[in-house]
């Protein structure tokens, strides 16, 4: 009997150290692939030098964009990978195309903010569903329930686009603004978040609003290539309030 029961136990210690080599082989695999992913996002968003595109080539950074759009949201586009298709700049974007904060047809759903399940009472009004481009009235704009630099507003595109400049607005019936805010991106929710970088590596800071009322422009050279995006207020005039648009590349041929 004791020989069959130390056979077993070792036959149960195999058998374990096996399942064991399984899950962790597994494990490896998928923060390799994380790992992939994020590197390949990162290479479209580095500042690389800038070109233009010929619509008449078959090569166009431009058309090959065109190409992969829309594209699955689990996904990074074709393009992403330089041996599919390998670039040597960075294509500007010769048009742009609003998203459709201000025409709606950017969803509420699409659109959400830190602390979002406090909004309730006088804030349920200020929701960031609110921060469309040209809103008027009571409860015009997204208004953060604090006033710090870990508040943030983020867009869900649905699929990988081309984002190429965001517009920004203050409350439309008093003086809050935003200043100065910073951008992140990812392609994929369980990914971590990448900071949009300027030409030094560091995290570009956007200069905002110096009113309530104007529509400041900063264009995205290089463009972002993701489905999420957070713009994170660095700084403000009264509280943090703003109104919004995104913008999105177009091929010039269309």
């Amino acid at each position: 009997m004791g020989a069959a029961a130390h056979c077993t136990a070792v036959l149960l210690l195999l058998l374990l150290s096996q399942g064991l080599i399984t899950v962790r082989s597994q494990e490896e695999e998928e923060e390799s692939v994380q790992g992939e992913d994020q590197q390949l996002s990162k290479t479209w968003t580095r500042n690389i030098k800038a070109c233009t595109c010929d619509c008449d080539s078959a090569d166009s950074p431009t058309r090959a964009i065109a190409a992969i759009i829309p594209v699955s949201p689990t996904s990074l586009p074709p393009l992403l990978a330089p041996q599919d298709h390998p670039l040597n700049c960075m294509p500007e974007c010769p048009y742009h195309r609003a998203l459709g904060f201000e025409s709606g047809s950017v969803t509420s759903d699409q659109i959400s903010c830190s602390n979002q399940d406090q909004y309730s009472g006088w804030y349920s009004s200020w929701v960031p569903s609110k921060a469309r481009l040209n809103n008027q009235g009571f409860g015009c704009a997204w208004l953060s329930k604090f006033n710090d630099q870990y508040q943030w507003i983020q867009i869900d595109l649905k699929e990988v686009g081309v984002v190429s400049g965001i517009l920004t607005q203050g409350r439309c019936d008093t003086n809050e603004w935003i200043t100065k805010y910073s951008v992140q991106y990812r392609t994929v929710e369980t990914l971590n978040w990448i900071y949009y970088k300027d030409q030094t590596g560091n995290n570009r800071v956007f200069y905002g609003n110096s009113d309530h009322s104007s529509t400041v422009q900063n264009l995205l050279r290089p463009p972002i290539v993701a489905r999420y995006i957070r713009l994170l207020p660095l700084g403000w005039h009264t509280r943090i309030g703003m109104r919004m648009e995104l913008l999105m590349c177009m091929n010039k041929c269309t």
